[in-house]
């Protein structure tokens, strides 16, 4: 008797941990669509292929694509997706997600590293969801708060540049928010935009030559430069603050951020949710990191003189 209830648990517990759609049978195919490969992005990508994995197990499968920053790639990726038929799409970042809603308007869209889905799918009557095949999370961390820190860090600081890609809807977003804000603690703002990464080492030149301190947002270009960006910033002697870890690692002394991982991770949650519960996409809200974290970059916060205060964590 003992024997046969102890299978008999197991049996359960394989069943539970397999999950209904394993148990009917039910197979998935996932495609991601990554634009540019970068620290912040590989890390999303990776906590929603670990969200799925976890609770689907062999029952689903990935179709990941990297579009090397180009957004007609992004568009050839998702076209190429649709033509598969997959269960569903992750869009990894604003040109991806946009190049998902122009190839399907059937297959469910999630997007991950999207700052502002008002603003990426230029929707007026923002409520929070869609009202479309999309839903997803955003990576937007409280810019009030990342001018505070700029302030913080930088009180006698008067010119600030605002360097950011112009191609990226969402980078413009977030600089005329914080420009506000920087802009009524009696700071002088300047805007310094490049169109690719091919600009990015003169712009940046620009900006140091018009400022005291840097601001960039969370953008995927700059994501993928910041060694050109370091190059000119340290020699000038230039701090810049800036909108997430891996940007911060690469050439800012201090950010706000959030861990893409989670976010990643919860946008995996939410496929679940309309994988295998059948949640409906379109009236899904767009979901937010829960924590932010100050953390700062030593190596260059020492080379720059500069003393960071209690409160931040450095960068590992």
């Amino acid at each position: 008797m003992k024997k046969a209830l102890s299978v008999l648990v197991a049996i359960i517990l394989t069943l539970c941990l397999c999950g209904a759609a394993s148990a009917e049978g039910q197979t998935y195919l996932v495609g991601i669509c990554q634009l540019v490969q970068h620290v912040a992005l590989d890390a999303a990508t990776q906590g929603f292929r670990d969200a799925l994995t976890e609770k689907l197990g062999d029952a689903v499968t990935f179709d990941e694509q990297n579009a090397s920053g180009d957004s007609n790639t992004c568009s050839t990726i998702m076209n190429n997706f649709v033509s598969e038929n997959v269960s569903l799409i992750m869009a990894n970042a604003t040109p991806a997600l946009q190049a998902g809603v122009a190839a399907t308007g059937g297959i469910p869209v999630l997007g991950t590293s999207v700052t502002d889905y008002a603003t990426a799918l230029d929707i007026s009557d923002w409520s929070g969801a869609t009202g479309i095949n999309v839903s997803g999370t955003s990576d937007l961390a409280p810019l009030d708060q990342q001018a505070a820190m700029l302030h913080e860090l930088f009180p006698d600081a008067t010119k600030v540049g605002l360097l950011y890609c112009s191609a990226e809807p969402n980078s413009k977003y977030q600089v005329d928010v914080i420009k506000g804000y920087l802009e009524e603690m009696g700071l002088t703002c300047t805007e310094y935009t490049f169109a690719d990464s091919n600009d990015v080492a003169s712009v940046a030149q620009n900006a140091c030559d018009g400022s005291e301190v840097i601001y960039i947002p969370t953008d995927n270009t700059a994501a993928s430069c910041t060694e050109a960006i370091r190059n000119v910033l340290e020699p000038a002697k230039i701090p810049a603050v800036v909108g997430e870890e891996g940007i911060c690692k690469g050439c800012g002394v201090a950010t706000l951020s959030i861990s893409y991982y989670d976010l990643g991770y919860a946008t995996g949650e939410m496929a679940y949710e309309v994988l295998v519960n059948g949640a409906d996409v379109s009236t899904m809200q767009i979901r937010f990191a829960p924590n932010v974290t100050k953390e700062y970059n030593a190596e260059l916060c020492s080379l720059l003189g500069i003393t960071i205060p209690e409160g931040y964590t450095a960068i590992e």
